[in-house]
């Protein structure tokens, strides 16, 4: 394949990342205006190393944070993942779960709480959470359902976001990944049964391709 269809098909995987990465920014900024909190951020589960990172956070006084990590077993937002269960707290400093540590070292200690894992099917991709809501709120279910939206909409991007950078990496080693990484994006517009088979395709590519590696 020529250098140049290459490159932009590569460039292509990284603008989808860089948009992925703004959509949790959005996220977690919405979240944080519609119930009026102090704070919002997405955690992201680092399987490899057991760890949970900053991969969003609403301020632009707290983007320092992005990137900085802690232990998954770690804190409230560690509970919610190894969990798997949403958590509402109005009084987080009374809990023996909540690590004050790691919240002094963001320069912000809370006092309430909510938080859900972000989940693709049964897997754990992470954790958002709301700090501290008006002092007059009173909790509801139909807030947790509000933010469990929110929480699905952040599983999408980072689910998403995972399939550009497996894109990406091999893209960095085999033309043949190019032209299906290509024949995606081209694919991406089509609807009903244009895009069933379409999608076949893929899947039939991406199999011949995998086992042409063994």
């Amino acid at each position: 394949m020529p250098d140049r269809l290459h490159a932009a098909v590569a460039a292509g995987v990284m603008a989808s990342e860089e948009d992925f990465t703004r959509l949790l920014r959005s996220i977690v900024e919405v979240a944080r205006a519609i119930f009026g909190a102090q704070g919002s951020s997405i955690f992201l589960l680092d399987e490899e190393t057991d760890e949970l990172v900053f991969a969003a956070v609403a301020g632009e006084q707290d983007q320092f944070l992005v990137g900085q990590r802690f232990p998954s077993s770690t804190g409230i937002a560690g509970w919610v993942a190894s969990s798997q269960t949403p958590l509402v707290l109005e009084d987080v400093q009374a809990d023996p779960r909540f690590a004050r540590d790691i919240a002094e070292r963001s320069g912000y200690v809370p006092k309430g709480i909510m938080a859900v894992p972000l989940l693709d099917d049964e897997r754990v991709l992470g954790v958002l959470q709301v700090l501290d809501r008006p002092t007059d709120a009173r909790f509801s279910l139909q807030e947790m359902e509000l933010l469990g939206l929110f929480a699905s909409q952040a599983a999408i991007a980072l689910s998403l976001l995972a399939t550009a950078r497996s894109a990406r990496a091999a893209l960095a080693g085999d033309d043949r990944a190019s032209l299906v990484a290509e024949l995606a994006g081209t694919f991406e517009g089509l609807e009903g049964g244009s895009r069933t088979a379409a999608d076949a395709l893929l899947r039939s590519l991406t199999e011949l391709l995998a086992e042409s590696r063994h």
